[in-house]
């Protein structure tokens, strides 16, 4: 049986993540904000506050707090660490490079699509999006691919229980319907789609599966670009390759041990 003393200190925990979570969302906050959000006191929002801020976690300026880059520190060191990461960078550069375009290494976790690097100039895209970015798995082609490839266990997992709502009035929301893109998307092994995460954005990806961890490799263009056959098909057949060269270079590093991290890079 939990005793009192846990249940206490649980509730601590959830309520300093629910403070990081307002901090995050509404940037700068006095304590005097943080507590009607969270329907406290304000002493109470300080003392959290205060206690964030000793771990690093939380920064203050003339008494106004803010999220820390303890966070971007933790997490380019989790980015960094991971196999799938460094034997992709080398083939995304490259169809960055071919191709013109925005491209995305993307992987799955707890029933999202994780952005964990992207190769870009800069160019406006419409889609605003960093290494850390999270979108629903159903609303775009990048997630679709990470779905089609998941253990059937796994895939029926995230749909029972992750609400397939509307980005857009394009975006799939039924059950039913999604389940046969992904049959088709299965069998093409790729899987293009635009105006479903963001009106005039389509996004074209292919599936990495390597060690049981399945990912995607994908690009981003406008909706208009990628309405053209031959413009999508050339685009496919790049992110199949890259996909392969990803698959070889993960073998080649797996022969000379785990990558060592540097968060000093200046990648995205």
């Amino acid at each position: 049986m939990r005793s009192m003393g846990s249940t206490t200190s649980l509730k601590t925990i959830l309520r300093a993540f629910e403070v990081i979570r307002i901090l995050d969302e509404e940037g700068e906050a006095q304590p005097s904000d943080i507590a009607a959000k969270l329907g406290t006191s304000r002493a109470t929002a300080h003392q959290y506050l205060v206690s964030l801020a000793k771990v690093g976690y939380v920064s203050q300026n003339d008494g106004r707090y803010d999220i820390s880059y303890r966070f971007l520190e933790t997490g380019n060191q989790k980015k960094y660490r991971s196999w799938l990461f460094h034997a992709a960078i080398p083939a995304l550069m490259a169809l960055h490079e071919e191709t013109g375009e925005l491209s995305h290494l993307g992987v799955e976790e707890d029933g999202e699509w994780v952005l964990l690097h992207r190769e870009t100039d800069q160019r406006e895209t419409g889609l605003s999006l960093y290494s850390g970015s999270r979108l629903p798995l159903h609303t775009h082609a990048a997630g679709k691919v990470i779905l089609a490839e998941l253990p059937k266990e796994r895939r029926d997992e995230i749909l029972d229980e992750h609400e397939l709502f509307a980005s857009t009035d394009q975006t799939i929301t039924d059950a039913d319907e999604l389940r046969h893109r992904l049959r088709q998307v299965s069998q093409n092994g790729h899987a293009v789609d635009w105006n479903e995460e963001t009106s005039g954005i389509g996004f074209v990806a292919c599936p990495i599966t390597i060690d049981g961890q399945v990912g995607s490799i994908s690009v981003v263009e406008s909706a208009t670009r990628l309405r053209r056959e031959e413009y999508r098909e050339y685009l496919v057949d790049e992110l199949k390759a890259a996909a392969d060269d990803i698959r070889d270079q993960y073998r080649r590093m797996a022969e000379h041990g785990p990558p060592q991290p540097d968060s000093s890079s200046s990648r995205s």
